[in-house]
């Protein structure tokens, strides 16, 4: 997908906050190869800069409220994606206040200083907890939100925000994205996730392999599941970035608010990813069953039939083995030394 122009010929500009992160950083890259311009602003807590394969790259937190209005001032962007946020399920409930802090005031503020700069497209970063526990399978955009974490209580907070401040200012389109299990890598093993605790299933999964860690714990067997473990529905994360860069031309050509769920409509199951897992690698590593997890979902799967009907979304690789192919060779190349995670 190539870039559009800007209303003086120019590519549009960019920022994007959290680009040295995981999905921010494929997103980056997606940007770039389109011929977008584009400014990534990152803290580097979870994020990496050598992760940032285009444009240029300002270290600040979005809470440094100076830095970011100077840097949105120079950049002049035409639309913003915001990535920047706390995502552990389980490091959400022992410490909801950091949650809260990171993923909806510091969106707030940011949020705040895009009104007083009249930058008016937005792009959301959000996520599949804010549904909870659904009572129907696959989720719809319009299924309640009613999530059981704080992370999905906090993204929550951050999608009213944006309806508020739309209704309020007709000036302001957003498009918010809820994701479901992003996973994978860059296919050329330039980047891809580099957590310094990984707890994401599959990377997990992967470092065990590799021996990093000494078991692969499996958080609940008793689930209302057909083989009792949970069930999500994973997308590699070249496929969210795609529907990124259809979500931004929807805003750069007149679109109005709108939110997409991010998924391939069909999940597996923690034992399922497990057996593929093992077959990429031909290593049978060791697996331990544990009790479950608090705030885990039996199961989540995307309806993503809106993104693909209104945006033309067409993912390319609904492959679970090209997923976790990607992010092995991502892996083997973090556990060489060839680079630092």
């Amino acid at each position: 997908m190539t870039a559009i122009s800007s209303p003086v010929g120019r590519p549009p500009r960019i920022l994007v906050s959290g680009g040295a992160g995981y999905i921010g950083s494929h997103v980056v890259k997606a940007l770039g190869e389109a011929g977008y311009e584009v400014l990534t602003y990152d803290n580097l807590s979870t994020g990496h800069s050598r992760a940032v394969l285009y444009g240029g790259l300002v270290v600040g937190d979005l809470a440094d409220r100076a830095l970011l209005r100077r840097t949105l001032e120079e950049f002049a962007p035409d639309a913003v994606m915001h990535f920047a946020a706390s995502i552990e399920v389980g490091e959400s409930v022992r410490a909801p206040l950091k949650y809260y802090r990171n993923n909806t005031v510091n969106a707030l503020g940011l949020l705040e200083v895009l009104q007083e700069l009249a930058i008016g497209r937005f792009i959301f970063s959000s996520t599949a907890a804010v549904y909870g526990e659904p009572d129907v399978i696959p989720v719809r955009e319009d299924t309640p939100q009613q999530p059981i974490n704080p992370y999905g209580a906090s993204k929550m907070m951050s999608e009213r925000l944006l309806a508020d401040l739309a209704q309020a200012d007709p000036g302001f389109h957003y498009v918010a994205l809820r994701y479901f299990n992003v996973a994978g890598a860059d296919a050329r093993a330039r980047i891809g996730q580099a957590y310094r605790n990984a707890t994401h299933l599959i990377t997990r999964a992967l470092k065990t392999a590799q021996g990093e860690y000494e078991k692969l714990q499996v958080f609940g067997t008793d689930y209302p599941t057909p083989d009792g473990t949970c069930i999500r529905d994973y997308i590699h994360v070249d496929d969210l970035a795609a529907a990124h860069l259809v979500a931004l031309r929807h805003l750069l050509e007149g679109g109005g608010c709108d939110v997409f769920n991010c998924g391939y409509g069909h999940g597996y199951s923690v034992r399922e990813v497990i057996e593929v897992a093992k077959r990429v690698t031909g290593i049978d590593f060791r697996v331990e069953e544990a009790p479950r997890r608090e705030g885990d979902p039996p199961a989540l799967v995307a309806d993503s039939g809106r993104i693909r009907r209104l945006l033309d979304w067409q993912p390319a690789h609904d492959d679970l083995e090209f997923i976790i192919r990607t992010a092995w060779e991502w892996e083997r190349r973090l556990h060489s030394g060839d680079i630092h995670s």
